[in-house]
């Protein structure tokens, strides 16, 4: 896998963004299969910041209706939530 097939997508949510003001932490969307040295890795190449931490869960998707009878699921995601070092910035916008 490569950088760009690992990190799929930042998530922006008011939890996110405390975190990033208060301890340079960013939360991300990864891919199910990474490891944390691999999204380390993905996070440095594609950013070129210095990683100090990373926790990471799975998350479970939850079950859905849309307009009918039966019932869905949304997809299972990793989620990892990256520390920085001081000083550094991921640019989200």
């Amino acid at each position: 896998m490569n950088s760009f097939e690992i990190i799929k997508t930042a998530r922006l949510t008011e939890k996110g963004t405390r975190q990033t003001e208060s301890y340079n932490q960013y939360t991300l969307m990864v891919d199910k299969r990474a490891n944390k040295y691999q999204i380390k890795k993905a996070v440095e190449d594609i950013f070129k910041v210095k990683v100090v931490k990373i926790n990471t869960l799975n998350v479970r998707g939850k079950a859905r209706r849309q307009n009918t009878t039966q019932a869905g699921k949304s997809p299972d995601w990793k989620k990892a939530i990256v520390t920085l070092k001081e000083g550094d910035k991921i640019v989200l916008t």
